[in-house]
């Protein structure tokens, strides 16, 4: 789950990380009053939403009067923010964050991630802040210094001096820099955090650290034990299919392409993305019904794919474990009667209960193609797009 910037340097204040002092908004005269609340010279605002890249879109502006801060609210507010993250479509800017200005003496980069391969959250420092991690990572990448730290230990000293010295930091900053470490990882783990992007971490004019954007999220899964965590959630940020998935515990996630995948695990989801690719086409969705699925849930998960105006055909891939392939094949048969099927639909069953299963479908009178394994159905829903446009 990921969270406003607002949001996540509020929590970040909680540990005691040094943060500008800022005041979200929600109109222009909210703006207005939040700049007055702060006091000058200059501010900045920002616009809130859930992607990076906002500077390059115009989503970022310093002022350095009223009257200005009023101009860039109402410009900010309605307008639809295009970065290198949200896509073409952009994001709606619904809300605001005004924050005090900073002298900014150096721009640097840190932040913590879950290293899966060692089971522990690592720490990627970088001195080009303010520049995509990605572009430095590809041009220059002996500037992103990595190290990781063990959970049953927690932040040692020469893990501060490590950051001192992958930063380059002097003076009040390096003595700074591992009481910030510390403050950071605790927040980290006891939120359960999945990602802490701090870009940029300035150094101020007078050598002082400070947080000057955050980019926090959350472990889904976490949510049940952390009550205000889940209250940051804005849905508005999010997209409209994936909500409705998440009422129904499925795993779904929208993509770009025009072929629609239900399948059950993740793994096998990610083959049939993979499949589908190789063929020559992009997939819609991940969507992974799980391994329990009812005929409800798998109802559901039908509707959320037709409901994707750019899906032209949908593969419905099941190896039966858990997952009877009967159940799968009574899920999809209510679904399509339901919203009915105007794009081609191919199904490839197998495991558990199949041939009921196929016999549902066979019965059904559908316009379902059958498919014997999944190179099979890739090819041949791929082929029934192509061949209906």
């Amino acid at each position: 789950m990921n969270v406003h910037e607002y949001q996540a340097k509020a929590v970040l204040k909680e540990y005691g990380v040094p943060v500008p002092r800022g005041v979200p908004a929600f109109s222009v005269e909210d703006a207005v009053q939040a700049a007055r609340e702060l006091g000058g010279p200059v501010w900045v605002v920002k616009a809130q939403i859930h992607a990076g890249g906002r500077g390059k879109g115009g989503g970022v502006k310093v002022v350095k009067s009223l009257d200005d801060v009023r101009a860039e609210a109402q410009r900010m507010l309605g307008m639809t923010l295009v970065t290198h993250q949200t896509g073409p479509k952009g994001r709606l800017v619904r809300r605001l964050y005004i924050e005090e200005g900073a002298a900014i003496a150096r721009e640097l980069y840190l932040s913590l991630l879950v290293d899966r391969e060692t089971s522990r959250v690592a720490v990627v420092a970088s001195t080009e802040g303010g520049m995509d991690i990605e572009d430095v990572a590809h041009a220059t990448p002996e500037k992103i210094i990595t190290f990781s730290i063990d959970p049953a230990t927690g932040v040692f000293p020469h893990h501060g001096r490590h950051l001192v010295e992958s930063l380059k930091l002097e003076g009040p900053a390096a003595k700074q820099a591992f009481a910030l470490l510390k403050s950071l990882y605790a927040a980290f783990v006891e939120k359960d955090m999945a990602m802490l992007e701090i870009n940029p971490l300035i150094v101020t004019g007078a050598g002082d650290l400070k947080v000057l954007d955050a980019k926090v999220s959350f472990d889904s899964n976490s949510l049940y034990r952390h009550d205000d965590m889940r209250a940051l959630r804005d849905i508005t940020e999010e997209d409209e299919k994936e909500i409705e998935a998440s009422n129904y515990d499925l795993s779904y996630i929208a993509l770009d392409g025009e072929i629609g995948c239900m399948v059950n695990g993740a793994g096998l989801a990610m083959a049939t993305m993979d499949i589908i690719k190789l063929y020559g086409a992009e997939p819609a969705n991940f969507l992974d019904v799980g391994g329990g699925a009812n005929k409800e849930k798998v109802t559901a998960a039908f509707k959320i794919i037709t409901s994707d105006p750019n899906v032209k055909g949908i593969l419905v891939n099941i190896f039966g474990g858990i997952m009877r392939c009967d159940i799968i094949a009574e899920g999809v048969i209510a679904a399509v009667k339901e919203v009915g099927l105007k794009v081609p639909l191919v199904v490839r069953l197998e495991g558990t209960n199949v041939e009921q299963g196929k016999q549902i479908i066979s019965a059904s009178g559908l316009n379902v193609i059958a498919a014997n394994d999944l190179s099979d159905a890739a090819e041949k829903v791929v082929k029934a797009v192509k061949e209906a446009k």
